[in-house]
């Protein structure tokens, strides 16, 4: 294992929370942080100043487990997104001075919704949710007075939906290739997702059905269900990358094909001693970090030979 400098805590408190903590996670300036707990609660906090971190309030509409929280780009105010246990999503909204309150929910899964993700803010404020009801649904906000919201739910996964995660907005080589001289069309809305079914699927977006289409990587990309799916920043590098992890507890990367033909290349990183519960980019698509069911976080990066190496361990000791 390449090691690096051991890293540093910035701050540790009590969050106050009864139960579990399953997710937590700050906003697009790192300024606020909200956490989500088996207590049904979700709290926000002020880390502006991390050594003395605030509690700003306490948000309760949950009936179970809170899963995920998820924080949608600034440029639609400040708006947080949480699913639950108890079948709901819940869209919550400041409107001014810390005033938050439930802005949008939706309750028409018959199952425990395990994972949101706001698509790139390019796209408009749209939240894509993953249910154990086998279903993932997309809630698109019309820019409009009233402020409604359309619902396209669809069959995803046999069994349920563990997890779903967008394709970034930039397109893939963006960076390195010369602008043509006519406007060039947005980037398709793609995202991908796991389920118990052991698959993985992307989804593309049809303008002209308004349908979304899926596409299998590999029926046998795992041996069991698939706890997470990640799919890395784009900065206009030439290529996407996912990263999938399994309760068969291996930790794979896919990287799309840029021939003719397509498809996605698939390439098992590590098999780790129990499950790999949870994945997380880099804002800049470099570094991985995995969470596994031995109480550590993993950091993982590719080197100049195409081989990712395990940086750095963090949590157990």
């Amino acid at each position: 294992m390449e090691q690096t400098q051991p890293p540093s805590t910035v701050a540790s408190f009590d969050t106050g929370h009864d139960d579990m903590i399953h997710d937590a996670q700050a906003d697009y300036y790192g300024k606020l942080l909200a956490t989500c707990s088996s207590d049904r609660l979700i709290k926000i906090y002020d880390i502006s100043d991390p050594a003395r971190p605030r509690l700003v309030t306490d948000l309760t509409g949950h009936d179970g487990p809170v899963w995920q929280v998820a924080w949608a780009h600034p440029k639609f105010g400040r708006v947080l997104a949480s699913c639950s246990y108890d079948h709901k999503v819940i869209v919550w909204r400041d409107s001014g001075n810390n005033q938050w309150s439930a802005y949008y929910e939706y309750k028409d899964h018959t199952s425990s919704v395990n994972s949101i993700a706001w698509a790139p803010h390019e796209f408009g404020l749209i939240l894509a949710c993953a249910s154990s009801d086998c279903n993932v649904s997309v809630h698109t906000w019309n820019d409009r007075a009233d402020g409604s919201w359309e619902v396209s739910k669809f069959f995803a996964h046999t069994i349920g939906c563990n997890a779903i995660s967008w394709c970034p907005y930039a397109p893939s080589g963006s960076l390195i290739s010369t602008p043509g001289a006519g406007g060039e069309s947005a980037p398709a809305r793609r995202f991908v997702t796991g389920g118990c079914d052991r698959a993985i699927k992307i989804w593309t977006y049809d303008v002209q059905t308004n349908q979304w289409r899926p596409t299998t990587l590999d029926d046998m990309c795992h041996n069991d269900w698939v706890r997470d799916v990640a799919w890395a920043p784009n900065i206009g590098l030439p290529t996407n990358v996912i990263a999938s992890c399994s309760q068969d507890k291996t930790l794979c990367i896919w990287t799309e094909k840029s021939n003719s033909n397509g498809g996605w290349e698939r390439k098992e990183i590590h098999k780790f001693p129990t499950v790999v519960w949870r994945l997380s980019w880099s804002p800049t698509g470099n570094i991985l970090a995995v969470s596994s069911g031995n109480n550590e976080v993993s950091l993982w990066k590719e080197n100049h030979d195409g081989v990712w190496k395990d940086l750095q361990r963090l949590g157990a000791q």
